[in-house]
């Protein structure tokens, strides 16, 4: 018989990190991410140089707001103080998302047993409810303060881009930040919205561009939202 609290789930910092851990694919994304830094430092001047932060988007490009981390002058003190923030900064978006991909091949706890397959979903017939599943799908973005958050920075974003293209008369670099907020799945809208903008459809190139953003946006929004369910979830009596 268990006591009370070893019936609730661990401190959301170890259930994180074992999310981050536990998951042979978390733990090749972490691989990965490591590899990426060594790549970096080795080859500073070649294309891979931004690998560790396209891996580790959208969470890792918040630094470039920040005011302190790689390039900062000062001393040696501060330079090192510096890149030590930056690496720990790293460290912590590498963990979420190792995290989000350990929540997505993690077993639910309420999943079946162990050592007996889980059954099938019944199907009534193939003309079923598709809404229902599509909202059952896209739930975890707006069912918690996580990806509520998350969505609302990224209409923010989105918003600020839409009026510097149609109502400023220069927009300057306005589509850096929804492409940073909805990165790496927002490098497709980039793609997108290429055709558009060396056309005769310029106009269009905008809103191809915020379409793509925000449908990335999105994505992200189930990740992170299906990653506060894995957060909550209890973990298993013993």
């Amino acid at each position: 018989m268990t006591d009370a609290p070893r019936s609730h789930g661990l401190p959301r910092p170890r259930r994180l990190l074992a999310l981050a851990t536990d998951s042979r694919a978390a733990r090749g994304y972490l691989a990965v991410v490591t590899a990426s830094v060594a790549v970096m430092f080795l080859f500073p001047e070649s294309g891979f140089a931004a690998a560790p932060l396209l891996l580790t988007a959208p969470l890792s490009f918040l630094g470039v707001v920040l005011p302190f981390g790689l390039g900062t002058e000062g001393g040696a003190a501060v330079e090192t103080a510096a890149v030590g923030f930056w690496a720990g900064w790293l460290l912590l978006c590498a963990l979420v998302n190792a995290a989000v991909v350990g929540a997505l091949v993690a077993r639910s706890a309420a999943g079946a047993p162990s050592g007996r397959p889980a059954a099938l979903p019944r199907v009534a017939d193939a003309a079923g409810p598709r809404p229902g599943r599509v909202r059952a799908l896209l739930a975890p973005a707006v069912d918690n303060w996580l990806a509520r958050g998350y969505l609302l920075v990224v209409a923010a974003a989105v918003g600020f881009f839409l009026v510097a293209s149609y109502v400023l008369p220069d927009p300057g670099f306005a589509g850096i930040w929804p492409l940073m907020a909805t990165a790496p799945v927002s490098m497709l809208a980039v793609l997108l919205s290429a055709p558009a903008e060396y056309s005769s459809l310029t106009w269009l190139s905008p809103l191809v561009f915020a379409a793509g953003t925000s449908l990335a946006g999105l994505f992200n929004a189930v990740l992170l939202g299906r990653l506060a369910h894995r957060m909550r979830e209890p973990r298993p009596a013993v």
